[in-house]
């Protein structure tokens, strides 16, 4: 039995890679508990809560957008529609050579990741530079980010050290501060050089207008502080119905991110400066990108984009902390990415149905997710949808003698006596084989079957 491309993947990461991932994961999704139900009696209600907003963005974003694009609009931001990942990036790519810009500097941006936005720009004589630390060291290493926020988690310090020397950013030293210090300087003339900045938003407020960043580095300041044309790639379900709404999600998304009670740096962005304001942009474009997203919404998996981004599921799950992020083969991993990533795919969905099974639905995703996704439920489902569509599935197990077992009673109490012989049977053995190269991943447990039939047949009899 072939085994799943997740599997093959994780068996040949390398250790120090897997300790990175491990730990990294298990520490952030420790603080997290932590600190949000240290800070909140019932955390799980303000869940729900942002749960049932964010599903009324999902339901209702054909009043929504319109409403927050005239409000953009009002603040004297000009907004722009992209039906696909190309269209998103000739948009920027119009909006620099319209200002003569060569030059730009990017804020930390998943959707700008999902279009291959850099890659796009430096291919059309522009140079765009990251600013986040960990995205600056995945891009100078020619890399792709294993985590939704934590770009370099799969990365070490000596890694890191390494990747600085070998690209002139000085010798080799491992100290995290030095290795910060030395970005620091590279970067601050990057900010000063540039024509334009590119940032994301974690969220864009429909009755103001308003959009938000927020950041631990500061380096999104530094990207607005000296440029004259700010642009913002916006994925369409990144709205909030009120700006009210801002309190609860803006604490869900510190804890659960990064396991703060806010981020260190969190910023309200109305639109180009004003009059008063001595810096600032000049002008402002937002650009609401689709890419699929239409296709999510049509889909029986709605709920996926309820999503703030935030990582925590990532942080929790079993197979991503074995497997890292690049198992995935896509921009979003983990169990958000195991939904998301098909979805987007659209025609390509074959390519990516495998992920909905790289999970042991356990159920720890939804149960630490800030806005209540049903992550296990939607896993299901498009699992279904792969078995409808007749999509091949490597390392699937046949379920069918399961069926007969699990239809026939006298066939599963013979089974259950007998099963636990299976703890004394090799791997290599005959009637196993088929299951070898899927058992040599997974270690069971002990068979124990036929203890509670006889405990309750002893206690029927006593009765």
């Amino acid at each position: 039995m072939a085994t799943q491309q997740i599997d093959q993947f994780a068996a040949r990461l390398r250790p120090d890679t897997k300790a990175s991932v491990y730990d990294g994961s298990k520490k952030g999704h420790e603080k997290r508990t932590a600190v949000l139900f240290d800070h909140f009696p019932d955390a799980n209600h303000l869940r729900e809560l942002a749960g049932n907003i964010k599903q009324h963005v999902v339901e209702n974003l054909d009043t929504l957008l319109p409403a927050a694009a005239a409000a953009l609009e009002r603040n004297g931001v000009k907004v722009h529609w992209a039906s696909t990942a190309e269209e998103a990036n000739a948009a920027v790519l119009a909006i620099l050579r319209a200002r003569g810009a060569t030059k730009m500097v990017k804020a930390k941006t998943m959707v700008s990741e999902e279009t291959l936005l850099g890659e796009y720009l430096e291919k059309n004589g522009v140079e765009c530079v990251e600013t986040d630390l960990g995205e600056f060291i995945v891009q100078i290493d020619g890399d792709h980010p294993s985590h939704i926020v934590k770009p370099i988690i799969h990365k070490n310090r000596r890694e890191i050290a390494t990747s600085f020397e070998k690209h002139g950013l000085g010798a080799y030293n491992d100290d995290p501060q030095t290795i910060t210090r030395r970005a620091r300087v590279h970067l601050r003339k990057k900010y000063l050089e540039a024509d334009a900045a590119l940032t994301g938003a974690n969220f864009i407020t429909s009755d103001t207008g308003r959009l938000v960043l927020v950041t631990n580095e500061g380096n999104s300041r530094f990207c607005l502080a000296a440029t004259k044309c700010h642009i913002a790639m916006v994925g369409i379900e990144k709205l909030l119905p009120r700006e009210r709404d801002l309190g609860l999600f803006l604490n869900l998304l510190a804890r659960s991110g990064t396991g703060q009670q806010l981020t260190v740096y969190t910023e309200f962005i109305s639109g180009p400066k004003g009059p008063a304001q001595p810096d600032g942009p000049e002008e402002m474009h937002v650009v609401f990108v689709d890419n699929g997203r239409t296709n999510a919404l049509a889909s029986e998996c709605r709920e996926i984009l309820r999503c703030i981004r935030c990582g925590a599921c990532l942080n929790v799950c079993p197979v991503y902390r074995q497997a890292s992020g690049h198992a995935y083969r896509s921009v979003y991993p983990g169990p958000v990415g195991a939904v998301l990533s098909p979805l987007l795919a659209g025609d390509r969905f074959p390519e990516l149905a495998d992920l909905p099974k790289a999970s042991s639905l356990c159920g720890a995703c939804n149960e630490v997710c800030p806005v209540d996704i049903p992550i296990p439920d939607l896993l299901l489902r498009l699992r279904d949808k792969a078995k409808r569509e007749k999509v091949p599935s490597a390392g699937a197990i046949p379920m069918t003698p399961f069926g007969v077992l699990a239809t026939s009673p006298s066939l599963w109490r013979t089974a259950m006596t007998m099963s636990k012989a299976m703890n004394h049977l090799p791997i290599e053995v005959a009637p196993v084989n088929p299951l070898q190269a899927w058992l040599g991943q997974r270690t069971l447990p002990d068979w124990h079957g036929g203890d509670f039939r006889k405990w309750l047949k002893n206690r029927s009899a006593k009765g």
